[in-house]
């Protein structure tokens, strides 16, 4: 691929978040019947996709993905570009356009599914490949953890991902830090941006996500689970396992040295003895 014209943004890095993963629910005779064209060995509905935290706009910056699916499917190779979504989304209202880069399926088994990224072509990316389990069994690492996926009725497997553009060339560096915009303003990000501060502006700040941003949300809240609060969680999580492991260390050294003089007192008995 020949780079674009024009120099790169030298010093500069700029993400984008976003997330990946799948969503898969049990057929039942309630809410998730199986259609009458499924095959009958088919005990799950369910979906892989990429989009934005928060069903932002990544079509800017994400122009395909392929998703490779077990060959056992017929198409398993899924291609979906983001101009034919964006066409497809034309004179809908906001709640029934496609968010991201969604595939809808049904099946039995689990496999691991390749997904293939393809960006903007004034970026000068090559394509990356992300690789994901599709789970239909609720999972955890606590049997509570699992029955409240059980109970929740769907088996969510989802995964937070920072796209990162290091130096990008200065078109597509206009791209990212432009036509930042509150998401119930609408529009397609052709306007008047409000420059790289407002394009790369966190949530630290407050207020809701904007559109062509990095920022993710504050709080939790169901179908949104990656957050300001997820992060400063996981921190806590990882700050109190550290201090388990230091508190574990700290005790085995003193048994360690306890046993070195339990040793050394055996060797003297043993000296004076002979």
């Amino acid at each position: 691929m020949a780079p674009p014209p024009g120099k790169r943004v030298k010093g500069v890095q700029i993400y984008r978040p976003f997330i990946y993963g799948t969503t898969a629910r049990p057929f039942n005779d309630t809410d998730n019947v199986r259609p009458a064209s499924v095959p009958a060995d088919h005990t799950h509905s369910w979906q892989v996709f990429v989009r934005g935290v928060d069903d932002v706009d990544i079509f800017y910056w994400l122009r395909r993905v392929q998703f490779k699916l077990h060959e056992s499917i017929p198409n398993h190779l899924r291609t979906l570009d983001a101009e034919t979504i964006q066409r497809d989304n034309e004179g809908k209202p906001p709640s029934q356009r496609q968010k991201g880069f969604v595939v809808s399926e049904t099946g039995w088994g689990e496999f691991e599914i390749t997904i293939r990224l393809y960006y903007d072509v004034r970026s000068a990316e090559k394509p990356q490949t992300l690789y994901h389990h599709l789970r239909l069994h609720p999972y955890g690492r606590t049997e509570q953890e699992k029955e409240a996926m059980r109970s929740g009725g769907e088996v969510v497997a989802w995964v937070y991902e920072e796209q990162l553009f290091n130096e990008p060339f200065e078109d597509f560096y206009k791209v990212l830090t432009t036509g930042a915009r509150d998401k119930a303003s609408g529009g397609g990000g052709k306007g008047k941006g409000k420059g790289k501060n407002a394009a790369q502006a966190s949530s630290e700040g407050g207020g809701e996500v904007k559109e062509r941003s990095a920022m993710i949300p504050l709080t939790n809240r169901p179908g949104q689970p990656f957050s300001r609060e997820t992060e400063q969680l996981e921190i806590k999580r990882l700050k109190d396992a550290e201090d388990k492991v230091d508190q574990m260390v700290l005790e085995m050294s003193k048994a360690v040295k306890a046993k070195e003089a339990e040793l050394a007192a055996l060797k003297r008995s043993a000296t004076t003895a002979t």
